[in-house]
C-alpha cells in the first residue's frame, strides 16, 4: 500500500514533530505553538497547570476565551471567570472577557496564524484549519502538558484528501458543504483522518466559509481538518490588520492522499440533520412543512459575518412568523458592530429577531432552551439529545438561509422554493472590507515579575483536583451501565445551565453523570461504593465497575469531566466497541481503562449488571506487553477477548491512576526527586 505523501497535512506535521513516525496508527508528539481554552473547560486546565507546579506557559500564545458558560443565575459562573482572569495574570495567559466572542472565530480574528500549531480544550478548535493551521481539539489536561511545554501525542491519522470543485448555486452555502459530508459518511466516518480539502472548488469559498466546514470536521470524528493558505486567507487576515502573519500554504502539486473524495459543489441542494444526531442528513426538500417554534443564528459553526448578513437579508422588510422564536447569537462583538455599521442589525430588529450577547449561549444549552417537543432550527453543529437544556427537544441542523427563510413561514423551508414562490433573488452582500477590529476585551499577558505575584482567586465551587489512586493487578465489580452506540460526552456529563455551572466542582457534577441515558446511575455507583467500602473493596477499590459501550463511545465534545466524573463515581475500566478519539484519550488520562472487543458480537453477551474480572493487569500492561487481555463474565461463566491501544507511555499513565499521578511518580524516580 502506497502512503500519503506531500499533503499539506504532512508539511504541517513534519515541521512539528518531536517524536514518533508519521505512519499511520502509530502515535506522534508534536510541539504546540498555540493553545485555546474556554471556560467550560478551561477552569480544570487552570487547575492541572497549578498543580503541574507550572510558573509560566511556554507557548507562543496561549488565550482563555469566556465564552460558553455567559449565563449567571447565581455567584458560580462569575466566582469561575474571576478565578480564571486570576490564572491568566499568573500563568501568562491572554484573558478574553466574557462577551468578547466565541473562542474559535475570535481566536481566527485575533490570533490565527498559518503554518502554526494550535491545541484547545474544545472540540471544535479544529476550525483554525480554515487558515491553514494545523489545529487539535483534545482533553484540558493534553492542553495543560502543551501549555507547559510538553508535546502533544495524538495518533498519527490517515490524510483523506476532499477534492472540490465548481461553485455552490444560490441558496446553497458552506454549512451544506460539510453537511453534505456527513450525509455520505456519518459520525464516525473520518475518525482517525485528516479531512484536507483541495481543489478549484475553494476559489468560491472564504476564510470564514471554511472556518465553517472545518468545524464541522468535530462531528465526522476527524482529527482535524485542514484548508490551504491562499488569497482568501490573506483578505481575512487584511480585514483584521494582520496580513504580516500571511504565509502562503498549499500541499504539492503531486500530492498523494490515503483516502479520496470529490464534491461538485454547483450540484449540492439545500441540506439539513434531523434530530437527534449530526449525522442524521436528508435533503431540506423531503422534510418540508414541518412547523418550528425557533430559529437560531450563530455559534461556531455559522460565525462569520456573512452568515448573519444574509439572515438579514432574508428577514429584512418582513415579518417573522408569529409562532417563531427568532434568535440572533453574534459570534464576537466585532461581528455585531460591523453587523450595526451595515444595517443588519437594524433589519434583523425591525423582523422581529432577539438579540443576543456574543457567545455560545443556545448551542451549549445555556439559555434559549426550546419547548418539548417543538422543532428547533439552529445553525450550530451538534443536536444530541437533550444538549440545548430540553430533554425531550427536537433540534435540527441547517444552514443560515433555510433557518432565517423557515422563520418566516413556520415551517421547514427550501430557501430555493421560498425564493421562487415569493419571486426573492438571492441576497447580493456588500460587507465591509475591513473588520471592526477591537481588542478592548483582550487582556494581555503580565510581565513575569508581576506575574509571579499573583494569587489564585478560588471561589469555594471550585473543589480542586480529585486524587485517583492506581490501577489495581485485580479488576472486578458490576457493569453498573451498559450503553448503544454513538454515546455522545454530552450524555455521560451534560451540559446546560444546571449542570455546566458545577464544572469546577467535581464531586457536585458527577451527580449529573450518565443521567440522560440512566437517571439512577449516580446513585447506585455511591451505594456500591458504600457497600465494596464496608466489604473492604479489595479489587479495585471502593464503587469499583464498568462501564459497556459501542461504537464511537465518547463522541463529541473534547470536555474531560465526562472522564473525570465517572473515574470519581468508581468506573476504573469501560469496554466499547469503538471510540471516538477524544474521550478515549481523556479516560486514559484519568486513569479509566478503554477496553476494545475483538469480537464485536460479545457486546450483546454482556449485560447490566453482570460481574466482569480482569487479571494481572500490571503484566498485561507492562512496557511491549501484548495489548490483549481476558475479560471474564463471572455471572455467566464466559470469558472474552478484548484489546487496547495504548503506546507504552499511555500504558504507564493508566497503571498510575492517571497523567498527574504518573508526572508526580517520574518526579519521584528522578535522582534527588
Amino acid at each position: 500500500m502506497t502512503l500519503s505523501h506531500g499533503t499539506l497535512a504532512h508539511r504541517l506535521i513534519a515541521g512539528h514533530l518531536v517524536d514518533g513516525r508519521m505512519e499511520p496508527g502509530g502515535e506522534i508528539g508534536l510541539r504546540i505553538d498555540q493553545t485555546l481554552t474556554q471556560d467550560a473547560t478551561g477552569t480544570l486546565v487552570m487547575q492541572e497547570l497549578d498543580a503541574l507546579g507550572l510558573d509560566r506557559v511556554r507557548t507562543e500564545v496561549s488565550v482563555q476565551y469566556v465564552d460558553h458558560n455567559l449565563l449567571q443565575a447565581d455567584e458560580r459562573n462569575a466566582e469561575d471567570h474571576a478565578f480564571l482572569r486570576s490564572a491568566c495574570r499568573r500563568f501568562g495567559i491572554w484573558y478574553s472577557k466574557p462577551g468578547n466572542g466565541v473562542s474559535h472565530p475570535s481566536h481566527m480574528q485575533y490570533f490565527g496564524v498559518p503554518g502554526r500549531t494550535l491545541a484547545g480544550s474544545d472540540s471544535h478548535t479544529c476550525a483554525a484549519g480554515a487558515l491553514g493551521m494545523l489545529a487539535l481539539g483534545t482533553g484540558g489536561l493534553e492542553v495543560a502538558l502543551a501549555m507547559a511545554g510538553r508535546p502533544l501525542h495524538v495518533t498519527m491519522p490517515e490524510i483523506w484528501g476532499i477534492h472540490l470543485t465548481g461553485r455552490l448555486p444560490e441558496w446553497v452555502s458552506a454549512k451544506d458543504v460539510v453537511l453534505e459530508l456527513l450525509r455520505r459518511h456519518g459520525v464516525k466516518g473520518a475518525v482517525n483522518r485528516i479531512l484536507e480539502y483541495h481543489g478549484p472548488g475553494l476559489e468560491g469559498l472564504t476564510a470564514m466559509d471554511r472556518h465553517v466546514i472545518a468545524n464541522m470536521g468535530a462531528e465526522l470524528g476527524a482529527t482535524t481538518s485542514v484548508f490551504p493558505s491562499d488569497a482568501a486567507v490573506r483578505a481575512f487576515l487584511r480585514a483584521e490588520d494582520r496580513e504580516a502573519d500571511f504565509r502562503e500554504l498549499a500541499a504539492e502539486p503531486d500530492a498523494v492522499y490515503d483516502r479520496t473524495d470529490e464534491i461538485d459543489l454547483s450540484t449540492l441542494e439545500p441540506l439539513i440533520a434531523r434530530p437527534t444526531s449530526p449525522g442524521n442528513v436528508v435533503p431540506v426538500r423531503t422534510v418540508a412543512g414541518e412547523p418550528i417554534g425557533q430559529a437560531v443564528i450563530g455559534s461556531s459553526a455559522n460565525p462569520g459575518l456573512r452568515d448573519f448578513a444574509v439572515a438579514a437579508a432574508i428577514v429584512a422588510r418582513r415579518q417573522t412568523h408569529p409562532a417563531v422564536s427568532f434568535d440572533i447569537n453574534p459570534t464576537s462583538r466585532e461581528i455585531l458592530a460591523d453587523l450595526t455599521k451595515t444595517g443588519s442589525t437594524f433589519d434583523l430588529i425591525t423582523a422581529g429577531a432577539r438579540i443576543h450577547q456574543a457567545g455560545c449561549l443556545g448551542c451549549i444549552g445555556m439559555g434559549q432552551a426550546p419547548a418539548a417537543g417543538r422543532n428547533s432550527l439552529r445553525t450550530f453543529p451538534r443536536n444530541f439529545p437533550g444538549r440545548s437544556g430540553t430533554e425531550d427537544d427536537a433540534v435540527w441542523l441547517c444552514s443560515p438561509e433555510t433557518a432565517a427563510v423557515s422563520a418566516l413561514t413556520g415551517e421547514i423551508t427550501d430557501p430555493r422554493d421560498w425564493a421562487a414562490r415569493e419571486s426573492v433573488p438571492y441576497p447580493r452582500l456588500r460587507l465591509p472590507e475591513h473588520a471592526s477590529v477591537n481588542r478592548s476585551m483582550l487582556e494581555p499577558p503580565l510581565p513575569p515579575e508581576r506575574a509571579a505575584r499573583v494569587e489564585l482567586e478560588r471561589g469555594p465551587n471550585i473543589s480542586g483536583l480529585p486524587e485517583f489512586d492506581p490501577l489495581p493487578d485485580l479488576l472486578a465489580g458490576p457493569v453498573l451501565l451498559k450503553c448503544g452506540d454513538d454515546v455522545s460526552t454530552d450524555e455521560i456529563s451534560p451540559a446546560g445551565a444546571k449542570a455546566l455551572p458545577y464544572r469546577s466542582n467535581i464531586p457536585r457534577l458527577a451527580e449529573f453523570t450518565f443521567t440522560r441515558i440512566d437517571p439512577d446511575y449516580p446513585r447506585r455507583a455511591a451505594e456500591l461504593a458504600d457497600d465494596s467500602g464496608n466489604d473492604g473493596g479489595n479489587d479495585g477499590g471502593p464503587g469499583r465497575h464498568f462501564v459497556v459501550g459501542g461504537e464511537n463511545y465518547g463522541q463529541g465534545s473534547s470536555r474531560e469531566h465526562a472522564a473525570i466524573t465517572p473515574r470519581h463515581l468508581g468506573l476504573r475500566a469501560v469496554i466499547a466497541k469503538s471510540y471516538a478519539r477524544i474521550h478515549w484519550q481523556n479516560l486514559a488520562n484519568f486513569g479509566v481503562l478503554p477496553l476494545e472487543f475483538e469480537q464485536a458480537a460479545d457486546y450483546d453477551r454482556i449485560d447490566a449488571g453482570d460481574r466482569l474480572r480482569l487479571e494481572d493487569l500490571h503484566t498485561a500492561l507492562a512496557p511491549g506487553a501484548e495489548p490483549r487481555l481476558r475479560l471474564r463474565n463471572t455471572s455467566k461463566d464466559e470469558t472474552y477477548q478484548v484489546r487496547h491501544h495504548l503506546s507504552d507511555g499511555r500504558r504507564r499513565t493508566v497503571l498510575a491512576g492517571g497523567t498527574i499521578a504518573a508526572l508526580a511518580r517520574e518526579e519521584q524516580q528522578r535522582p534527588g526527586g
